[in-house]
């Protein structure tokens, strides 16, 4: 059972405000007040700063949420295995690509695995996903791109090849192409916070190039409108593998890589630090 201090604690963290961490919590605001300042007493130290009228968690603020995050994931996920009659319950985040074109098999072997279990599956951006997971919102994520290693516990899934894709009559269309024809195309690209952009951006920075250095770029969230506009020469995008497995074997659309060091993206499961659970997950996640 988690301590009630530390969950006042986190419910400050997340609303970063007195009376509206009351509000949610039904107790009153001297009340939230009277058990952060016990924290404080008990640990020597300030948790929460104020910079003008804007509360802040100082940097012992900043460790005990990440530690004590986890301690209340552990706390409620230990009461429901205990609970002899809940089913098992798994909360799984996963990014646009794993989301669509990899994690059925995995769902699937869940479900018969556990006919009675309960099991939620959110696809949406790697920045979303870690919000969610530091929430308490989710188990664990499978996301696609960076993150920070220092604030997470995660284990390497898989590498997946990482390559542009154009209509198959293109000119770069089987080719290994200059980065200097490549910004002279549309970029069809996928919105911030994305695994998939982060790949690209960050293997343009190790060319000492940027997006802005390409002629148009549009902007999209959905993996079909992408595939759709490159195949009919509209503009080229980088994608992943498993996304185009379909397209490229039916020659709607072609492949080409950038001149240089080929690409290739990491595929990981991450869950808070000091994760109870994690092994057991991690090893239902093995082929």
């Amino acid at each position: 059972m988690l301590d009630p201090r530390l969950e006042t604690f986190l419910t400050l963290c997340q609303t970063m405000n007195y009376t509206r961490a009351a509000e949610r919590l039904c107790i009153t605001q001297p009340a939230v007040t009277h058990q952060i300042r016990a924290l404080e007493e008990h640990y020597g130290c300030r948790l929460f700063s104020y910079r003008g009228k804007t509360l802040s968690l100082t940097p012992k603020g900043e460790q005990l949420r990440d530690l004590a995050r986890s301690l209340a994931y552990n706390s409620r996920k230990i009461e429901e295995a205990l609970s002899a009659s809940a089913p098992v319950s798994l909360r799984v985040g996963a990014t646009k690509t794993i989301g669509e074109f990899v994690v059925a098999p995995l769902v699937e072997r869940f479900l018969r695995e556990n006919p009675d279990g309960a099991l939620s599956l959110t696809v949406e951006n790697t920045q979303h996903l870690l919000g969610a997971l530091e929430e308490g919102a989710l188990d664990f994520a499978l996301v696609e791109g960076f993150f920070d290693r220092e604030k997470y516990q995660s284990t390497l899934l898989r590498r997946e090849e990482f390559f542009g894709v154009c209509a198959p009559d293109h000119p770069m269309a089987g080719r290994q192409v200059p980065l200097e024809e490549l910004m002279g195309e549309r970029l069809l690209l996928r919105e911030k916070g994305s695994g998939t952009r982060a790949i690209l951006e960050a293997a343009l920075l190790r060319r000492h190039r940027s997006l802005d250095s390409f002629a148009r770029v549009t902007e999209l969230s959905d993996f079909a409108t992408i595939k759709t506009l490159a195949a009919h020469g509209l503009g080229v995008s980088f994608l992943y593998a498993p996304v185009v497995v379909r397209e490229l074997k039916d020659g709607t659309l072609a492949r080409f890589d950038l001149e240089g060091e080929a690409l290739s993206g990491a595929f990981h499961f991450v869950c808070l630090k000091d994760n109870l659970f994690a092994r057991e997950w991690a090893g239902w996640l093995a082929p």
